[in-house]
């Protein structure tokens, strides 16, 4: 085992610590133990976690002397729902958990999204524990207190504020993971090179693959990299009104490709993510903000490591128009009086919002883009 590395996200009387580190799974009764208020806690997991982790965490939390109650859902995109949501809060509440109770949200970013939908909304609110195993949650999705579920309009566009008691990272569970997982979380990994750091971009291009490999203290530099940056911009902007939505680079693309694809295995979130940084970096491009040698860098990488950056990848049959894509991001969660704000680039290390984004020259993008 490492030594623990502990970031602190500082909100207030809500801050919370984010623990990286190989090992911490069979750590996580004594981490947990200060936060309970009794001895039991609820965990939440999905049909390809639970028998990897499900029954080795209860074992553990059993001879820590803690109770557990341990609810699972399918795995995929299609657990963010509200018939799921609607099911998962009638087991917890069956179950007794109470306000002052902890609720675990053990998974990738679905579980952690609908655990903490579900605590935020639970007895009016419970607190919740991020344990993300996978290299997108741990990187992304379990800091910062984004949580929700999905609409057939789109993506993530019901939810909740709620930030979590602590979030565990043990970078040994990602051993599990499918190749093609551990890609998809590696895009949001580069989109913090991407935002303000170009240098960690850089380190990025000469150690991805090392990375991708499972090398240990670059896995290590990555998560922790990635947690600090998003700690410290929602410490400034916990609500997104500003700085926040940086942390959307590609997202408002990649959330409509999503949609368009049904939320399922065709394209999983990290994988539109990487296609929609390579989209708002050459819209970038042609609008006249970025170098196209920058953007060419940018898809090269993501080209380099087998992600998409052309919609013709996911969408060989061209069942994806330049109007439905751009139907759909207009239920972006950023539209403001009717104006669609996208994160866009000058370079790479210098993201900028644009709240008002050019819609002839969006429309006449998405069409050079979807066009076969």
């Amino acid at each position: 085992m490492t030594q623990t590395q502990t970031l602190q996200l500082e909100l207030g009387s809500r801050a919370y610590a984010i623990e990286i580190g190989h090992g911490l799974l069979a750590q996580l009764p004594s981490l947990l133990k200060p936060l309970l208020a009794r001895p039991k806690l609820a965990i939440v997991t999905d049909s390809n976690i639970a028998p990897l982790y499900g029954e080795k965490l209860q074992q553990l939390l059993q001879k820590a002397g803690i109770e557990s109650n341990l609810f699972t859902v399918e795995a995929g995109e299609s657990a963010k729902s509200f018939a799921v949501l609607e099911h998962l809060c009638n087991d917890l509440l069956a179950a007794k958990i109470e306000r002052d109770d902890v609720v675990l949200a053990l998974g990738g970013g679905v579980i952690g999204d609908l655990t903490g939908f579900a605590a935020a909304i639970l007895r009016r609110g419970c607190r919740f524990v991020q344990f993300p195993t996978s290299l997108l949650a741990q990187v992304d999705s379990s800091v910062g207190g984004k949580t929700g579920i999905n609409s057939p309009l789109g993506k993530n566009l019901i939810g909740a504020f709620c930030q979590p008691s602590l979030v565990v990272i043990d970078p040994e569970v990602l051993a599990t993971l499918p190749p093609r997982h551990l890609r998809a979380g590696y895009a949001e990994i580069v989109k913090y090179g991407l935002i303000n750091n170009a240098g960690f971009f850089n380190w990025l291009e000469e150690n991805g693959v090392k990375l991708l490999a499972g090398n240990a203290p670059a896995t290590i530099h990555a998560i922790k990299t990635s947690c600090a940056a998003k700690a410290a911009i929602v410490a400034r902007d916990e609500r997104e009104t500003g700085e926040r939505a940086l942390l959307n680079l590609g997202h408002s693309f990649g959330h409509a490709l999503e949609a368009l694809t049904g939320f399922g295995e065709r394209l999983y979130h990290g994988e539109a993510v990487a296609l929609g940084i390579a989209l708002a970096f050459r819209f970038s491009t042609a609008l006249g903000l970025c170098p196209p040698e920058q953007a060419r860098r940018v898809v090269s990488h993501f080209d380099a490591l087998g992600l998409p950056t052309k919609i013709a990848a996911i969408d060989p049959e061209g069942s994806i128009t330049a109007e439905a894509m751009l139907g759909t991001m207009l239920q972006d969660k950023k539209m403001r009086g009717g104006h669609l704000t996208l994160v866009l680039a000058r370079a790479i290390g210098d993201s900028v919002l644009e709240h008002d984004v050019d819609m002839t020259a969006l429309k006449e993008f998405l069409l050079k883009e979807t066009t076969r």
